[in-house]
This record gives C-alpha cells, structure tokens and sequence, in this order.
C-alpha cells in the first residue's frame, strides 16, 4: 500500500508519501510545496492543487491521508486552511483516491503516544519510526505523520477512520 499524506497550508503544504509492506513503512518521497507571502490566495491554491495531482501521478498512492480542520481563533485563517485542504482533496477526488482526515491530536497519539505532542517530537518519532537519516522538516514531518497515522487506523487498534 502507498499512502500519500498531507498536512496543508496556504504557504507551506507538507506532503510525505510512504510504502507499507506488512510492518515495514518506507518514505517514498516528502517535501514541502511553498507558495510566496506575496503570491495571491488562487495562485496558491492553483500550485498546491496541480502539485498533489502531480504527486499523485508519481506515485499512485492508494489514498491520501489529511489533516481534518479543528477550531481555531482567527476565522480568516481556519478559511484560508480550509481552501488548502479543499485543493488537496478536489486533486486526490478526481483522481477517485478515497481520502480520509485523522484529527490533530490523534495523528500526534499514533505516532508519539501523546496527543499534545510538541512538532519538534513529532519530527523525531517520525524519523525514528521510518528510519530516516535525519530529521525531516515540520511540514514534512506532519505529512509523514498523518501518513503513519492512517497505517495505524487500518489496525484494530485504532477503528472508525473516517473518509471525506
């Protein structure tokens, strides 16, 4: 199975795809998909959907795993997110991947133990769990992680993952 994860932002859309072969979990390809303070809000939304359509094209991932939207004080900001993430999703939708969305804090359980895990340990399990060399940037490293987060989901341990 090959699951491409995704932890979106206007400026700094993380993305991570990861192999699974039984328990083994190997980091295909991650990165970031940076878009300038400057550029307007469709031109970024434009690169991040044509990217993640791209990634998807690379790499056939068998679904996508994302980031689902919580509360947050500043309701420009919760828009602008969530228009990222609706560029994602439309790019993993017309390629007919199922995609699913795990919560912060239940991405954050599944690969540090601890939902309230600082981002700093969030990149060092993620390394440590995939055997990387070394510490993956924090946008990366959270789309690795949503990407194990949803690996862990297809387990019993961690049922009723819920597509969007």
């Amino acid at each position: 199975m090959i699951v491409l994860g995704v932890d979106t932002s206007l400026r700094s859309t993380g993305y991570g795809v990861l192999e699974v072969s039984g328990s083994r979990l190997r980091p295909l390809a991650f990165g970031n998909i940076p878009n300038a303070p400057g550029l307007p809000v469709s031109a970024c939304l434009v690169k991040i959907h044509s990217t993640i359509a791209a990634l998807i094209e690379a790499w056939h991932p068998d679904c996508l795993s994302v980031e689902k939207v919580i509360y947050g004080k500043n309701a420009n900001t919760m828009m602008v997110l969530g228009e990222a993430r609706g560029a994602v999703i439309v790019a993993g939708a017309q390629a007919g991947k199922d995609i699913f969305e795990y919560e912060p804090r239940r991405v954050k359980m599944s690969v540090c133990g601890n939902g309230m895990a600082e981002k700093t340990q969030v990149q060092r399990m993620v390394k440590t769990l995939l055997s990387m060399p070394e510490v993956p940037q924090n946008d990366a490293a959270d789309a690795l992680a949503l990407a194990i987060c949803h690996v862990h989901a297809q387990s019993a341990v961690f049922a009723q993952d819920k597509k969007v």
